[in-house]
C-alpha cells in the first residue's frame, strides 16, 4: 500500500513562489501516474495538475503558465512548483497515485496528509 509524506507550504504574498513535496514508499512514482489535487474551504476538491509515468503533464485551467509538476524518481518523490501565487490559489494541498486516461484523472484511495497553503493579498 502506497504511502505519501507531503512537505512544503505555507504562508505567501501574492506573487510569491512555493514548492511542495510528496515523497511515496510502497509504490514507485516512476511506474504510477501522480497528481496533486486541492481543497479549498468549502469547496469540493479538484485537480490542480497530473503526470503521467511517461511524464506527460496535465493541469487545471487557473494554474497553467504558474505551476509546475515534476517528478525525481531517484527520490521517489513528486513536487509541486507554484509561481505567481494569487490569493486564491490558497487551499489544502494533496497529492495521490492516479489513473491518467484520455479524459479523466481519477485518484486513488490513500491520500497524503495534506500541505496548507496560504497566499496573502
Amino acid at each position: 500500500q502506497v504511502q505519501l509524506v507531503q512537505s512544503g507550504g505555507g504562508l505567501v504574498q501574492a506573487g510569491g513562489s512555493l514548492r511542495l513535496s510528496c515523497a511515496a514508499s510502497g509504490s514507485s512514482v516512476s511506474s504510477n501516474a501522480m497528481g496533486w489535487y486541492r481543497q479549498a474551504p468549502g469547496k469540493q476538491r479538484g485537480l490542480v495538475a497530473a503526470i503521467t509515468s511517461g511524464g506527460s503533464t496535465r493541469y487545471a485551467d487557473s494554474v497553467k503558465g504558474r505551476f509546475t509538476i515534476s517528478r525525481d524518481n531517484a527520490k521517489n518523490t513528486v513536487y509541486l512548483q507554484m509561481n505567481s501565487l494569487k490569493p486564491e490559489d490558497t487551499a489544502a494541498y494533496y497529492c495521490n497515485v492516479v489513473v491518467f486516461t484520455e479524459t479523466f484523472t481519477i485518484p486513488g484511495p490513500n491520500w497524503g496528509q495534506g500541505t496548507q497553503v496560504t497566499v496573502s493579498s
